[in-house]
């Protein structure tokens, strides 16, 4: 590399450069800048050294490398591209403002805003209100929501049942109360709020219940330990069912200080969550719908929050576990089991069995992960309806 200057002579050490300067009658100048003729114009070249060649090249190769991405393990991904990279004019469709616009319709497939006491539920519901074959409620976990179930539901009504799943409060399209004002998202607030849209939907009893997930899906199965007699079969979906069940490491994220409350208000934490357990991604209309709760507001965030630093999982773990054992539980269990999920592994659907055999079948669906009503629906839908 050489740097080129039109200047008087200069002084530089020669253990750095070597300086040649030559004059149209080819005179040599001294180092110190003394001539011995009046100079005319100097043409002075610097050549660096090769050790300073290859520290410029370096450098060069430095400015045309890839910036550091903070966001790569999302960006890379093609579910959620969308969710954070922006236009570079902000006016146009993909920044925040402009995607809530775009996808707020979406995802509300069967579902409609139910008042029940002091808040509202978002509530699914296929069929006839007197299906001849009976009434299901589907109750998911978190962080997802009632959409989940949709195409279940469709196939379910088609074949004579009443279909209803409801988004928990503080989940999807529901009521997310501030925590300390009417709710506080303890698993007794949860089941009273359920007991009371139960009335309100004129839900008869005794029906058909299937469950699925983490917290709150716990908690409609702690429900079903506490009204047995609402019952008449129940429908397990992956879900945490023994002590040893591992809990995810968002739930645990979440219940640490000042961490929790930066993860709670990640956008796209409910697709990333599905994926983490399925062994499939999301196609992207599927991913905003799970995104958009999270992504029109705050609310959602902390009321997952809040939930996951209320719950007790040993003690509801351990509810479930000797709730449904043979002693207890006398109501046909069916267990539909995704094998390919990553959060709970097949043994624990078979440890749940062996606690009750007589009542408890096991149904392993391949290829579903931990959400088998959103990955393989339909084989979902051929095992309830043998089942029911």
């Amino acid at each position: 590399m050489a740097w080129t200057l039109l200047s008087s002579p200069l002084n530089l050490p020669l253990s750095h450069s070597a300086i040649i300067a030559k004059t149209s009658s080819n005179r040599l100048w001294s180092s110190t800048g003394r001539s011995r003729a009046t100079p005319p114009p100097t043409r002075i070249t610097i050549r660096a050294n090769s050790a300073e060649q290859d520290q410029a090249e370096a450098n060069d190769k430095d400015k045309d490398a890839p910036a550091f991405n903070p966001f790569g393990f999302v960006t890379d991904n093609p579910s959620s591209r969308s969710a954070i990279q922006l236009p570079e004019s902000p006016a146009e469709d993909g920044n925040v403002g402009q995607m809530i616009y775009r996808i707020e319709d979406k995802g509300r497939e069967y579902g409609s805003s139910i008042k029940s006491g002091k808040f509202r539920w978002f509530v699914r519901e296929t069929g006839l209100s007197k299906g001849r074959r009976g009434t299901i409620v589907f109750l998911h976990g978190a962080p997802t929501q009632s959409y989940s179930y949709r195409v279940v539901m469709s196939q379910m009504s088609d074949f004579g049942f009443r279909c209803i799943a409801p988004d928990w409060i503080g989940f999807g399209f529901s009521d997310k109360p501030q925590p300390g004002y009417g709710f506080d998202y303890t698993e007794k607030e949860f089941h009273e709020e359920f007991d009371r849209l139960l009335d309100v939907l004129g839900v008869e009893s005794p029906f058909f219940l299937v469950v699925q997930g983490f917290l709150v899906g716990s908690y409609g199965l702690t429900w079903a330990l506490k009204n047995p007699s609402k019952i008449t079969k129940l429908a397990i979906l992956n879900s945490p069912l023994t002590v040893s069940s591992p809990i995810p490491g968002l739930f645990q994220k979440l219940r640490i200080p000042l961490y929790g409350e930066f993860t709670c208000q990640n956008a796209i934490m409910a697709e990333r969550f599905i994926e983490a357990g399925s062994p499939y991604v999301l196609k992207l209309e599927k991913a905003e719908v799970y995104r958009l709760p999270y992504l029109a507001s705050g609310g959602p965030g902390f009321a997952l929050l809040e939930a996951a630093r209320k719950i007790n999982f040993t003690d509801t773990l351990s509810q479930i576990a000797a709730g449904f054992a043979s002693e207890r539980w006398d109501k046909p269990i069916l267990l539909v089991w995704g094998i390919s999920d990553k959060y709970l592994p097949q043994s624990l659907a078979e440890e749940f069995q062996k606690g009750n055999p007589n009542t408890i079948k096991l149904k392993l669906i391949e290829g579903a992960g931990h959400m088998p009503q959103e990955d393989w629906p339909e084989k979902v839908v051929d095992a309830l309806k043998v089942f029911f």
